[in-house]
C-alpha cells in the first residue's frame, strides 16, 4: 500500500547538505526567563525536537517563532531555502504566508474604523459600486463584516490554490462574482471565500486612496517594523538571496515547483513575510492589544471586534469545542486556553499562526513545502510554556497524516481503476477544437499544440495550459503545464446530430488530500462551456 513516507527521491539525495546546513549557525534570539520553559530537563531540546521532526517529514526548510511577554524568545531556521539552494533558513527568510494575510487585510478596515472613515456595518457598495452578485438584494445588504466573516454565500471561487484567472486585476476577479452562485444562503453558515477578502481590501483602497498593497506598507509593515515583509513576489529585490522556494510532494516525491503570483486576490493571501517579522504581528496582538512598543496603533475596541465570534463553525460532534470565526482568526480553544490561530496554504508554503492570550503567547511555524508537521509544534510549544503534560504530538499527527494519505490513495486508485480502456471518443479532434465559454468562468481553448495533442487554454493568460490525455468515451484527462497544479477530469457532450455542444469541466475547490492531486475531492464545481459560435 502507498504511503506519503515515500518522500524519497531527489529529497533522499539532498538529505545530508539539509541536515549539515541545519546545524550551521543561524541568528537566534532568546529570552533566559522562558527558555528554561522551552527547554525542559526532562525533554529533548526543542531544537531537537523541530529538527527532528523536520527529518521525519522530510521538510526541505522551516521556520519556527516564538513570543512569550511581549519579547521575541525564539527565532531559528531549519533545513535549507531549497533542495536546489544551499543557504541556511533563518529568522530573515521570506516564505509566503497565504491566507494569515486575511487578518491584517482585516487590521487595515480596523484602522480606518478608527479614524471614522468607515464601519464594521457599511454596505459595501457605499464604498465600491461596482460591486456586484446574483441577487441583487443581497449586493445591497452586504456590509463589511460579512466579508471578513466568511459570511456571504458564495463559496470558493479560486479553490485553495488560487487557479481562477491568476494574471487578471483584483476588480476583474471580483466583477465575475456577479455570475455566482450562491453556495449557501446569505448569512446562513460560514462559507470559505478568498474572493470576499479580496473585495474587503478594495474597499481598503477605495476609502484611503492608495492601494491595498501602500496601505499594508506604509500603515502596518513600517509602524511594526516588519522591514522584509510584502505583499506580492513582484516585490522581492533581485539580489535577495534569502528567500524560501516551494516544493510539493509530487507522484513519490517532493520536488522543487515554480513560484506563482497570487496578487489576483492579494488582500486573502499574498503577504509574504519572515518569523521575525511575524512576531511583530503577534506583538500587536497580545499583551495590551493594539499597542506596540508603546505606540497605540489600534483601539481597544476594533481589536476586540476583530477577535470577537462572529459566526460559528462547523464541529464534528458534540463533545468537540465551540469553535468560531472573528476578522481573518479562527477561534477556539487548546487545553482549556482560548486561542486565536488561522493557517496559511498555498502552492509549496504552509504556515501555521496561533495566540494563547492568557499566556501571552503566539507562535508562527511556516514551511517550504505543504504539510502536517506544523500543528505538532505549536502544541508541543504550548504545553512546554504552559508546564503540560507531556504528549507524543508528532507521533500523532504523522500517524494520523499516513491514514489520511492512504485512505486518499485507495479513493484515487479506485477512480482510476474504474477507467474503461480500449474506448474511443464519439467526436474527432476537429470537432473538439475551438473556443468554449461559461459566464462565470470565461472562454477556454482547445487547440492542437506542438505535439499534436489536444490542450487548453484559460483565460488566454499563456500560463493556465493543460494538456489532454483521453481517458475514456467522451471524457479526458487535462494536466497543467505547472506540475504543482495537477490534473482534472473534462468530457465533452454532443448534441442529437452528434455535434460537440458543451465542454464540462470539475472544478476542484478543496481536493481530499494536496500530496495525493486534484482527484479524489469532495468539494467542487462542474461548469459546463459552451462553443463560441
Amino acid at each position: 500500500m502507498a504511503s506519503i513516507n515515500v518522500f524519497r527521491g531527489s529529497l533522499r539525495c539532498a538529505s545530508s547538505l539539509i541536515f549539515a546546513l541545519a546545524l550551521l549557525p543561524v541568528s537566534t534570539i532568546v529570552h533566559a526567563d522562558s527558555m528554561s520553559r522551552l527547554n525542559p530537563s526532562d525533554r529533548e531540546s526543542l531544537d531537537e525536537y523541530i529538527e527532528r521532526g523536520r527529518e521525519q517529514w522530510q521538510i526541505p526548510g522551516m521556520a519556527v517563532g516564538i513570543v512569550h511577554n511581549d519579547t521575541l524568545i525564539y527565532a531559528k531556521g531549519f533545513g535549507a531555502l531549497g533542495l536546489e539552494q544551499d543557504d541556511a533558513v533563518n529568522q530573515d527568510t521570506l516564505f509566503g504566508v497565504a491566507s494569515t494575510s486575511k487578518a491584517m487585510t482585516a487590521a487595515s478596515l480596523a484602522m480606518l474604523v478608527d479614524e471614522g472613515k468607515l464601519d464594521w456595518d457599511d454596505r459595501v457598495i457605499e464604498h465600491l459600486p461596482y460591486f456586484q452578485l446574483s441577487d441583487p438584494w443581497v449586493t445591497h445588504e452586504v456590509r463589511i463584516r460579512d466579508l471578513l466573516s466568511h459570511q456571504v454565500g458564495v463559496g470558493r471561487m479560486t479553490g485553495n490554490q488560487i487557479r481562477f484567472m491568476p494574471t487578471a486585476s483584483r476588480e476583474a476577479v471580483i466583477r465575475q462574482m456577479r455570475f455566482h452562485e450562491f453556495e449557501a444562503s446569505f448569512r446562513s453558515r460560514y462559507v470559505y471565500s478568498n474572493v470576499m477578502y479580496s473585495v474587503a481590501g478594495e474597499i481598503v483602497a477605495a476609502v484611503s486612496g492608495m492601494s491595498w498593497d501602500d496601505f499594508m506598507a506604509e500603515r502596518l509593515f513600517q509602524p511594526l517594523g516588519m522591514t522584509r515583509s510584502n505583499t506580492s513576489i513582484t516585490q522581492f529585490a533581485e539580489d535577495d538571496r534569502n528567500i524560501a522556494h516551494p516544493h510539493q510532494y509530487i507522484e513519490g516525491d517532493i520536488v522543487p515547483i515554480a513560484r506563482r503570483n497570487f496578487d489576483n486576490v492579494g488582500p486573502s493571501a499574498s503577504v509574504n513575510t519572515t518569523v521575525h517579522d511575524m512576531a511583530q504581528w503577534i506583538r500587536l496582538q497580545l499583551g495590551e492589544p493594539g499597542v506596540y512598543q508603546g505606540q497605540r496603533l489600534l483601539s481597544d475596541e476594533v481589536m476586540a471586534e476583530m477577535h470577537q465570534a462572529q459566526v460559528s463553525l462547523p464541529r464534528s460532534d458534540r463533545s468537540e469545542s465551540l469553535r468560531a470565526y472573528g476578522f481573518g482568526w479562527s477561534l477556539g480553544d487548546y487545553q482549556g486556553y482560548a486561542t486565536s490561530s488561522h493557517g496559511g496554504a498555498t502552492d509549496g508554503f504552509n504556515t501555521s499562526l496561533t495566540l494563547v492570550p492568557e499566556l501571552d503567547l503566539g507562535i508562527v511555524v511556516i514551511t517550504n513545502t505543504f504539510d502536517g508537521y506544523r500543528p505538532a509544534v505549536v502544541n508541543e510549544i504550548v504545553d512546554r510554556i504552559a508546564g503540560l503534560p507531556q504528549h507524543d504530538w508528532q507521533s500523532h499527527f504523522y500517524d494520523a497524516f499516513q491514514n489520511r494519505f492512504e485512505q486518499a490513495m485507495d479513493q484515487r486508485r479506485e477512480i482510476e481503476q474504474a477507467r474503461q480502456l480500449d474506448t474511443t471518443s464519439a467526436f474527432t479532434e476537429a470537432q473538439m477544437l475551438g473556443l468554449y465559454e461559461d459566464d462565470l468562468y470565461g472562454q477556454i481553448e482547445v487547440f492542437r499544440n506542438d505535439d499534436g495533442g489536444l490542450s487548453l487554454h484559460f483565460w488566454n493568460d499563456g500560463e493556465s495550459l493543460l494538456d489532454l490525455e483521453h481517458w475514456h468515451h467522451n471524457t479526458w484527462r487535462a494536466s497543467y503545464h505547472n506540475r504543482a497544479q495537477r490534473e482534472k477530469f473534462v468530457y465533452f457532450s454532443g448534441d442529437a446530430d452528434g455535434n460537440v455542444e458543451a465542454l464540462n469541466i470539475r472544478f476542484t475547490l478543496r481536493p481530499v488530500m494536496t500530496q495525493v492531486g486534484l482527484y479524489p475531492t469532495n468539494y467542487y464545481r462542474d461548469v459546463r462551456f459552451t462553443p463560441v459560435e
